[in-house]
């Protein structure tokens, strides 16, 4: 893929606090991170690195015009791809536990100790990767307002079905802690106005107003702010405006990313 292609005219770089994060990690490490700084599955590693604190070198690629050094490691040229003492990693739940599994004894623990936790963790993170981003994503690129509302309420839908797991108290999924299961889950958390821009509303009741569904909204406006002030969460966020042209192109379903092509398609996470 080439500069021609219709979504190589990505902004070039991060910007915000996610700025000042990859200017503190340009020098030359064992461990890389080839980076997109809008992409949501790359904020998932990027989180967990600077949750654990590992020295790591950001290398910011356009994945819509692959550079050779991000296709001799992922074939796919696919972000985020990490190489790991010059040995090549991809797929962001994976690189998530990898860094767990690689760095034992750097805290937080992503990974709860407990092994029926850990069990739950997957369940659920397998939940959003297979249910609530591809309903983002079908909801995002309707096109019309005939069917909107259904897209909608799926989608909303699936988020009551994942905040009825949560710990009561919280205000993070397992319960105090932050863990790999928000992790997952927290970069489509925080993009969740582009329903409101975009698509006339998310459609999540005010606090008060939501009936029936009360408790569990208010559980989920908990969790939502406790992820939204995470310094993880905070610094590998750009500035919203760099964001809009970019999901303009899947609100109106012109976006031409391997996702965008999977939900038009009728497919899950590619």
């Amino acid at each position: 893929m080439g500069k021609d292609h219709p979504d190589a005219d990505v902004y070039p770089e991060a910007t915000g606090l996610a700025l000042d994060t990859v200017k503190a990690h340009l020098a030359e490490s064992d461990l890389k991170l080839y980076s997109g700084w809008f992409c949501p599955f790359v904020q998932r590693t990027w989180i967990s690195l600077e949750e654990k604190k590992l020295p790591y070198q950001y290398i910011e690629v356009n994945p819509y015009h692959k550079p050779e050094s991000l296709l001799k490691l992922n074939p796919r040229g696919l972000v985020p791809t990490l190489e790991y003492h010059n040995k090549p990693l991809y797929e962001s739940s994976v690189l998530c536990q990898f860094l767990e599994d690689a760095y034992p004894d750097r805290e937080p623990h992503l990974l709860p100790a407990d092994p029926y936790d850990r069990a739950r963790t997957r369940i659920w993170a397998d939940f959003v990767t297979s249910r609530i981003i591809p309903s983002f994503h079908r909801f995002l690129q309707h096109q019309g307002t005939d069917g909107l509302a259904e897209k909608q309420t799926e989608f909303l839908g699936y988020i009551k079905e994942f905040t009825k797991e949560m710990d009561e108290q919280g205000p993070y999924f397992l319960g105090a802690e932050f863990s790999l299961i928000d992790i997952i889950i927290a970069p489509w958390a925080v993009r969740l106005w582009v329903f409101d821009h975009f698509k006339g509303g998310l459609g999540i009741p005010e606090k008060g107003k939501g009936g029936d569904d009360e408790s569990t909204w208010e559980r989920w406006r908990t969790w939502l702010e406790a992820i939204e002030g995470r310094d993880s969460v905070k610094k590998t966020s750009s500035d919203r405006e760099r964001f809009l042209p970019i999901y303009q192109k899947y609100a109106e379903d012109r976006a031409q990313s391997e996702l965008a092509k999977a939900t038009r398609a009728g497919r899950g996470v590619p």
